[in-house]
């Protein structure tokens, strides 16, 4: 009998691909990943694992790769990642049809891939959100800010993970944005359109859904604006029963509108004066490390049983146990080269920390762009009660410290974060 094979279509560097892998081979599958670099995700190198390079743009570049493969292995199930580029998950869906496997509807994720065509979706069915208007160009950015009035949100109606998003609080901020986005230097391939955005201003709370059910509902913390970039995040967030099921209830109405309500979806809102309104619909499952908050407050791994939906087996989302969980992103606070990172080990050994996890090595280049890259590493704890969670998560975030020798190469001044002594067994 053929091996059974989990097809991954890219990967995800921080965390998530490796972790996909990992519960992959639990199972009893043998992952591939098709990507159109393998280099790009360390992992894959590091644990002698199975990559093919192929065009993951090209769908019939796919599905020759995955015949091929075929001919080998028995294809249990296919998935992949966003990334920066959600379409890759809709190409996704139209593998799985290809081949006749469970798998998301790729009409219904690429409705959410258009930020524009996902509010008509939404508004369509009555969800509340903050007022929206499309521009192609900075003149309609102008008039789209004039109508909505400042302070505003100006983001590319393609992308995801904060890529491009902004808050404009002038004319001059709004002008100079536009033109950014409007020369596509961040966005690529994706469309030059721009979505103009009321600031819905509360706090910020997610739904990680699975299916139809909603496993939970997370708070978080950003930096500073102008830019919306993670620094904390809590799992469960602390709500009463009615505003959990005021978020539960829009969230399932969200999934009606697009057709969503096979796998994953994460679901961002704010709690405005209005109400919990709508900030994104996201058809995927959240980067690290909101798959291992789950995991470390309920007790359930999302990535195993998102696996087990793709390969047709049935999953069990029953919570072991509730405890409070807290992650902490490591987040510098200028631009050079990483000297050094250290206090990982120190930081895991605390009792209560799920998890320490360092994007990035000695001598990486840190160029901040106010999106989800900025981050260099997070921290992940749990417990009985908040109270713990967040000293726990204060003594291990203590223990943590890097050095940043600002650009241009040779300068001599160092910029050191958190603690500033050198590394020890240097």
């Amino acid at each position: 009998m053929a091996r059974r094979a989990l097809i991954l279509v890219e990967g995800h560097p921080r965390g998530t691909g490796v972790r996909y892998i990992q519960a992959a081979q639990r199972l009893g599958l043998h992952p591939i990943t098709l990507a159109a670099d393998p280099a790009c995700y360390d992992y894959l190198a590091a644990e002698k694992l199975e990559a093919i390079r192929v065009d993951t743009d090209n769908l019939n570049a796919l599905i020759r790769e995955c015949s091929r493969i075929r001919a080998t292995y028995d294809i249990a199930g296919i998935t992949g990642f966003a990334g920066d580029d959600e379409s890759v998950y809709a190409t996704v869906g139209r593998l799985c049809r290809y081949f006749d496997l469970p798998g998301p509807n790729p009409s219904s994720i690429e409705r959410c891939c258009d930020k524009f065509t996902q509010r008509q979706f939404l508004a369509g069915a009555g969800v509340p959100m903050p007022a929206y208007r499309l521009a192609a160009n900075a003149s309609e950015v102008g008039s789209s800010a004039a109508e909505i009035g400042l302070p505003v949100i100006v983001k590319p109606a393609v992308s995801s993970g904060s890529n491009g998003v902004r808050l404009c609080r002038t004319i001059d901020e709004l002008l100079e944005h536009a033109k950014y986005l409007l020369n596509r230097q961040h966005i690529g391939r994706s469309s030059p359109r721009i979505l103009v955005e009321e600031f819905a201003q509360g706090p910020y709370y997610c739904a990680a859904i699975m299916g139809s059910e909603v496993i939970g509902i997370s708070t978080a913390e950003f930096s500073p604006p102008p830019h919306f970039v993670f620094r904390e995040a809590t799992f469960p967030a602390l709500l009463s029963d009615d505003e959990c099921k005021r978020i539960a209830d829009i969230s399932l109405s969200c999934l009606r509108a697009l057709g969503l309500g096979w796998g994953p979806t994460d679901i961002e809102f704010r709690w405005t004066k209005r109400g919990p309104v709508i900030i994104e619909v996201n058809p995927r499952l959240s980067g690290s490390p909101d798959p291992q908050l789950v995991e470390a407050a309920y007790g359930v791994d999302l990535i195993t049983e998102h696996i087990k939906l793709v390969i047709g087996e049935e999953w069990d989302l029953h919570r072991r146990y509730s405890h409070v969980a807290g992650a902490r992103k490591l987040v510098p606070d200028s631009d050079g080269i990483l000297d050094w990172i250290e206090g990982g080990d120190r930081a895991a050994a605390i009792s209560g920390v799920a998890e320490v996890k360092f994007y990035a090595q000695a001598k990486a280049p840190i160029v901040r762009k106010g999106n989800y890259r900025d981050c260099i590493g997070h921290i992940v704890a749990a417990s009985p009660n908040r109270a713990q969670t967040e000293e726990i998560l204060k003594r291990a975030v203590d223990l943590i410290g890097w050095s940043i020798t600002p650009f241009p190469a040779g300068a001599e001044e160092t910029i050191s974060c958190k603690r500033p002594a050198p590394p020890q067994n240097k």
